[in-house]
């Protein structure tokens, strides 16, 4: 069997393409098994993973237990919010006190970015990171890409503009990442003051115009504003963002073809997209969070095989 050439999942940045393309092959194996009347495999009845989300997730940690589950992994839930670290205990005492259990692995959430890298460092047990401050969430880049390839058959070659909320996200970053790696063509779309300054410097087009920018890609990733992550307004007003960045069904039906409409959610409805084009055959929205589980059983599946 084909292994990944790393022991964990800290970001995309450090994968090579032939990581993305097994983890995919992983993928859809499990994508047959998640639609069988019996949903779980033994494959993993052996081993422990523990969730840390030291940031609120619902999604993100909804779908990594069920994928966790699916495998007949034991799995520990750790909030947080809840917990020891309100009480000024360090981020290597929690997870030292967790290993302590005899943890084969970390899923983990966490406000800082380089937090995953920091812990792999210190830690026997393998690192999966569902999301670093603005920095990286390599899973979600999977099943976006993973997303792409199942509705237009590759990623090769299509033109994906990213819009929105760049500068705020860790989900653009990881995607830019994926993307050209897996040889899509790939631009970002947003005002001005929500693009990072480097942002060519990762061979990615900066479009300022949404019409244009919608015109010419074959896939529109949709991100919202991120405002709890804003300590100054970065636009006039929303009404002024959804009229220049806001993708409507009069928006799309300017264009002479059919375009892919992604949105790694939650929805902020009336913003970034309406709702008729968030409920349209455009979007695979819901495509996305169903193969959201497969990729993720495919990483942790990968990770835990190379733990043995």
């Amino acid at each position: 069997m084909s292994t990944l050439s790393v022991n964990h999942l800290l970001g995309i940045k450090y994968l090579k393409e032939e990581d993305i393309r097994l983890i995919f092959e992983t993928a859809d194996k499990f994508k047959e098994v998640i639609n069988r009347p019996i949903k779980k495999v033994p494959s993993l009845r052996d081993v422990t993973i523990a969730n840390l989300f030291f940031e609120n997730s619902t999604r993100t940690k909804l779908s990594f237990e069920l994928a966790e589950k699916r495998l007949s992994a034991d799995v520990v839930n750790f909030s947080a919010a809840s917990s020891s670290v309100k009480k000024g205990e360090t981020l290597i005492d929690t997870v030292n006190n967790i290993l302590a259990m005899k943890v084969d692995m970390v899923v983990m959430r966490h406000p800082n970015p380089g937090a995953g890298i920091f812990l792999s460092k210190h830690i026997g047990a393998s690192i999966v990171n569902a999301g670093d401050g603005t920095h990286e969430h390599p899973t979600q880049a999977l099943l976006d890409s993973y997303s792409i390839r199942e509705k237009l058959g590759d990623v090769t070659g299509k033109k994906v503009v990213i819009v929105g909320d760049i500068l705020h996200s860790r989900v653009a970053l990881s995607n830019i990442y994926a993307l050209k790696l897996l040889g899509a063509e790939v631009k970002v779309c947003g005002p001005k003051t929500l693009l990072p300054k480097y942002i060519e410097q990762l061979g990615v087009e900066v479009e300022l115009n949404l019409d244009k920018a919608l015109a010419w890609c074959d896939v529109a990733n949709m991100l919202r504003v991120q405002n709890e992550r804003m300590e100054i307004s970065y636009f006039p007003s929303t009404r002024e963002y959804v009229q220049q960045y806001g993708v409507s069904k009069q928006r799309l039906a300017q264009l002479d073809k059919e375009i892919v409409i992604m949105h790694p959610g939650p929805i902020n409805r009336g913003v970034e997209i309406t709702s008729d084009v968030a409920d349209s055959k455009h979007a695979i929205i819901l495509n996305q969070v169903e193969n959201g589980v497969a990729i993720r059983m495919a990483v942790i599946y990968l990770l835990a095989s190379k733990l043995k």
